[in-house]
């Protein structure tokens, strides 16, 4: 995974101002820290800062890991516990930038006319299928209510 760019070989850099194409980007902030700047004057402060965020993020993390298979908003919690731990962390930052890029990227894919159209079509196709199989099954049993069923 290359948190960069997408050229091979390049490395991400952290700067504190962010250019574009000559157009200077003020939406994100460098990488780093973003305790307040009191904790970050005193070392045992912003190591002991640095293992409640990291505990925190754990804990949402996990609780996200669990809501995968259980009912629940699993990837977004886990997106979450990344966001806790981007306060701190430049890794969970790169990564939580390398996600919204690739978030966005598939977005505009998936509002692309050609790519919209293939969906609605195999959707329709499928849809098709679905209700000629519930017919045939109709057809070939009926239909026969569970509470209606006599015993045997």
């Amino acid at each position: 995974m290359n948190t960069g760019s997408n050229e091979p070989g390049e490395v991400a850099v952290a700067t504190d101002e962010t250019e574009v194409d000559g157009v200077k980007d003020d939406g994100e902030q460098g990488l780093g820290s973003r305790a307040p700047e009191f904790i970050k004057a005193r070392r045992a402060l912003h190591l002991s800062w640095q293992v409640g965020v990291f505990i925190i993020g754990l804990a949402i993390v996990v609780a996200g890991i669990i809501m995968l298979p259980l009912p629940g908003p699993g990837w977004v919690v886990i997106f979450g516990g990344m966001a806790v731990w981007a306060t701190e962390f430049v890794w969970a930052q790169l990564v939580l930038r390398w996600t919204k890029r690739k978030v966005t990227e598939a977005a505009q894919k998936a509002l692309d006319p050609k790519v919209r159209r293939r969906n609605i079509i195999l959707t329709s196709i499928g849809l098709v299928i679905v209700a000629g199989l519930v017919g045939f099954y109709v057809w070939k049993f009926g239909i026969v209510m569970p509470w209606k069923i006599k015993d045997q």
